[in-house]
């Protein structure tokens, strides 16, 4: 959620460099976008709209710069609003990720002394802190950590000042990570945005100096702080949509292979693992999203394959359980960016119960990860659709994985697996991809939807609906077959969309009664199963795998939103009001 550059460079072509960095990030926010370069004067260049788009004017040559692309947080999106902001003096520039949760109480004081606000946001209080407390402060190090203290929240900021050939940042519960090249230092929100071989990634409660040589201090103490530089390994990523026309279609044609990979896994790494879960005395999934439908199919593969109950709880409802919570507790948090501030708040308080955490991540440098006793990564790759696809059916696959190593099968999980992945690869096939493409098409007019699924179908349902609405738009509810009949069915009328996803298994029967009853209050009926039924008016045919149902039968839901997007003409890689990494709270 919002994405920050700063670089100081040998060259003059820091600017640029910014802007180029900034377009790695846009998938964190894209609804506005601004730069401050450095010099005897700050010069500022700002605008709504996304950073793909942008183009700098007048004099853009410098060697220090500072970026930002925007997720709306406070105040609406606006060129005032967009980022960077600045002191009354103009001196002190900032861009900010995270939320100062105190920023209306520091507001009003500082415009009792004087200070004039342009913005709506919370960001703009950072400079004009520092601005005030240098009134009285000759060392601009201890008028920012004087700053720094009086904020409360999560967030990362980086800041440059008239003047001075130098970067500032702070990382105070959201990521920073600081890259090094002959030429260039650079300092940001995000890996994809380092360019460089080695990489620092930052603790919190860290300030950090960039000039001459590169200082890290603890924010409370103004101890240094010895951080040790690694390789940077996500350098070489690919992050173009190669062939294809948008990551999102990228991202989801990419599952089987992922899926492959998954089931060549380390059985060592699984078995440990499965045993931290055999042993522990309570195991929590904890998650938000996309992932908490994850995890929800996991809770199921635990219960059927393992034998064995998972506690379930949205991570910002976490901390209102932590009463039963025990240093024999396992907290198992799920999450694509192991940056977002629920599951991260959760992990706090597991970490204060002293409970051991164990995480699945797809990014192993994640805040998530080094708060974390044992990691688990997932093979995805970097996500940049703010849809997530592949980094979903990867952590269901590794739950697989898990739940039939508990039971004590894991050869049997991995060649499952290895067959899925051949099996998914008929989904994408023409006659079943112009299938969906029409469907979308004939759909795509539709004011309300609706998808209903039992069992491990449930956890589809729910996922389909999120991933329909996310990128269409168009209000999508997913609910359990039996649930439906206690409520939801009155929102059924002639024509209304209604998917059904359907699994050779026990649930079979009673999911096909369901969409009996939505079929004779007038829905339209879209089977998604292995064999065609005379209930639906329109079937989607997958491959007949029940016990990997939750993965097979939201693959083609996934390329329905897509196609969805595309005939509503939507952008399918940065949806409206969304951004990747959800950093606040």
């Amino acid at each position: 959620m919002c994405g920050i550059i700063g670089i100081l460079s040998q060259k003059t072509d820091a600017p640029d460099q910014v802007v180029e960095a900034l377009k790695k990030l846009e998938y964190r926010g894209y609804d506005s976008w601004g730069v401050a370069i450095g010099g005897k004067y700050i010069k500022l260049q700002k605008n709504i709209g996304k950073i793909s788009q942008a183009v700098l004017v007048n004099d853009t040559t410098g060697n220090l710069a500072i970026g930002h692309t925007r997720w709306a947080t406070h105040g609406g999106v606006t060129q005032i609003n967009a980022h960077p902001h600045t002191d009354c003096l103009e001196k002190i520039a900032v861009v900010h990720n995270g939320i100062i949760e105190n920023f209306q109480e520091l507001k009003k004081d500082l415009e009792n002394f004087g200070h004039k606000f342009l913005s709506q946001t919370d960001t703009e209080v950072i400079p004009h802190l520092i601005e005030e407390e240098l009134r009285t402060e000759e060392d601009f190090k201890t008028a920012l950590v004087k700053s720094v203290a009086k904020l409360k929240g999560s967030y990362a900021f980086v800041l440059i000042r008239a003047n001075s050939n130098e970067l500032w940042a702070v990382a105070n519960g959201c990521p920073l990570v600081v890259g090094q090249s002959e030429n260039q230092l650079i300092i940001s929100s995000d890996i994809l945005a380092c360019k460089t071989k080695k990489v620092i990634y930052i603790p919190e409660e860290t300030l950090i100096h960039i000039a001459d040589e590169i200082e890290f201090s603890n924010l409370e103490t103004g101890k240094p702080k010895n951080l040790k530089w690694e390789e940077n390994k996500v350098e070489n990523h690919e992050i173009t949509p190669g062939k294809f026309k948008h990551f999102l279609e990228k991202e989801i044609y990419e599952q089987p292979e992922i899926i492959k990979k998954i089931s060549q896994m380390d059985v060592r790494e699984v078995e440990t693992n499965a045993a931290l879960i055999r042993h522990s005395f309570g195991t929590f999934f904890v998650a938000c999203g996309t992932s908490y439908h994850a995890a929800l199919a996991g809770e199921y593969l635990f219960s059927q394959i393992a034998k064995m109950h998972i506690n379930l709880i949205s991570a910002g409802e976490f901390a209102n359980f932590r009463h039963f919570i025990t240093d024999k507790t396992l907290l198992f948090p799920l999450s694509q960016s192991g940056e977002t501030a629920d599951v991260l708040e959760a992990a706090k308080v597991a970490v204060k119960c002293r409970a051991k955490i164990l995480s699945l991540v797809n990014n192993p440098n994640s805040t998530l990860a080094r708060l974390s006793d044992v990691v688990m990564v997932t093979p995805a790759g970097p996500e940049i659709a703010v849809l997530s696809t592949k980094a979903y059916t990867s952590q269901i696959a590794i739950l697989y994985l898990l739940a039939n190593a508990v039971a004590g099968d894991f050869a049997k999980a991995q060649c499952d697996l290895e067959n899925l992945s051949e099996m998914l690869k008929t989904i994408f096939e023409n006659e079943s991809v112009e299938k969906l493409k029409k469907l979308a098409k004939k759909i795509k007019n539709a004011t309300s939807l609706f998808t209903i699924g039992r069992g491990l179908n449930y956890a589809v349902a729910l996922e389909a609906a999120l991933k329909i609405k996310e990128v269409s738009y168009i209000h999508a509810e997913g609910f359990a077959g039996a649930d439906l009949k206690h409520g939801p069915i009155a929102l059924i009328e002639k024509d209304v969309p209604c998917i059904v996803l359907v699994s050779n298994d026990e649930n079979k029967e009673e999911i096909l009664s369901n969409a009996m009853e939505v079929r004779a209050r007038g829905g339209f009926i879209i089977g998604v199963a292995p064999e065609n039924n005379e209930i639906f008016d329109y079937h989607i045919k997958v491959p007949d795998f029940a016990e990997l149902s939750s993965i097979i039968n939201i693959v083609p839901m996934q390329l329905l939103s897509y196609y969805l997007a595309i005939a509503r003409e939507c952008d399918p890689d940065k949806p409206r009001n969304l951004a990747k990494s959800v950093t606040v709270k």
